[in-house]
């Protein structure tokens, strides 16, 4: 490839090997373009003038600083508040007044799950519906968003937002839900205490450990998988099914599919599972 950089199929398939090996990320072969685009910049701020050399820094695993921004280069955080609106919709008719019906004979505890929460619009439009679906009082609602990429962990616990990306929320829900800048902040909004109260965001890496305790009444892992190959899929899902409780529910993208992946879930249509094994 001509570019700035020296960068050869050898570099390529070195950098897709470090990726699956620490993140279980399956790079496509038509990557290469996005690969060498993403991580040019790292080399610059490194002074390097080869992939070679890039690569042999990571192997190291001395520079834990740099393995971060590393994954952070190649991770895709597409997102925005309710997408793939329908979940949500399920989650406000459905799902949550069948645990308060459940909650009236036993535990009023809830524990959500957002896999890959990006810059935090999925967490926070779950929580604008937990609000807005559950009693005021007597509820222990807790709402765990993780992600891989730091940078964007920083954004989402932040809260604040440019205003076009809450423009084709409903007038209701932004008075509500958003505070609207002033001054040197006209033009952003940020998310009510409110819902900030209700999420805890961590770093995680779904491939390691996973430090909570759980169950989780409810996961959100959407348009995650399909940056793994079919086994770590099966290991992942099985994972999910183990953190879940007995009947707990698991919401995935659009572009995701747990036929012939997994037998721990029975499907409820558009995306949506229930934990049966």
């Amino acid at each position: 490839m001509n570019g700035e950089f020296e960068f050869s199929e050898q570099d390529f398939q070195r950098v897709r090997r470090i990726i699956g090996d620490i993140a279980g990320i399956s790079l496509a072969d038509g990557k290469r373009e996005l690969v060498y685009s993403r991580l040019s910049r790292r080399l610059r701020q490194r002074g390097l003038q080869r992939f070679e050399d890039y690569c042999n820094l990571l192997e190291t695993h001395e520079d834990t600083d740099e393995m971060g921004e590393f994954v952070n280069a190649l991770t895709t955080n597409l997102t925005s508040f309710f997408r793939e609106a329908h979940h949500f919709d399920y989650l406000a008719r459905e799902l949550l007044p069948a645990l308060v019906r459940a909650g009236q004979f036993g535990s009023r505890r809830l524990r959500i799950w957002s896999a890959g929460c990006s810059t935090g619009e999925e967490p926070y439009s779950i929580a604008m519906v937990v609000r807005e679906s559950l009693p005021s009082v007597g509820w222990n609602v807790k709402i765990l968003a993780t992600d891989l990429d730091s940078n964007v962990l920083a954004t989402a616990e932040r809260g604040v937002y440019d205003a076009s990306r809450i423009k084709d929320l409903p007038e209701a829900r932004v008075r509500r839900w958003f505070q609207k800048g002033r001054g040197a902040q006209a033009g952003q909004v940020r998310v009510a205490s409110a819902l900030r109260e209700l999420i805890t965001f961590r770093r995680l890496n779904l491939m390691e450990d996973w430090p909570m305790r759980g169950p989780f009444n409810i996961v959100f892992c959407r348009n995650v998988v399909i940056y793994f190959d079919k086994p770590t899929q099966r290991i992942l899902f099985d994972r999910f099914a183990n953190a879940l409780t007995e009947a707990g529910h698991l919401f995935v993208g659009h572009s995701e599919s747990l036929f012939k992946v997994t037998e721990r879930f029975a499907p409820l249509g558009k995306t949506i599972y229930q934990r049966c094994l």
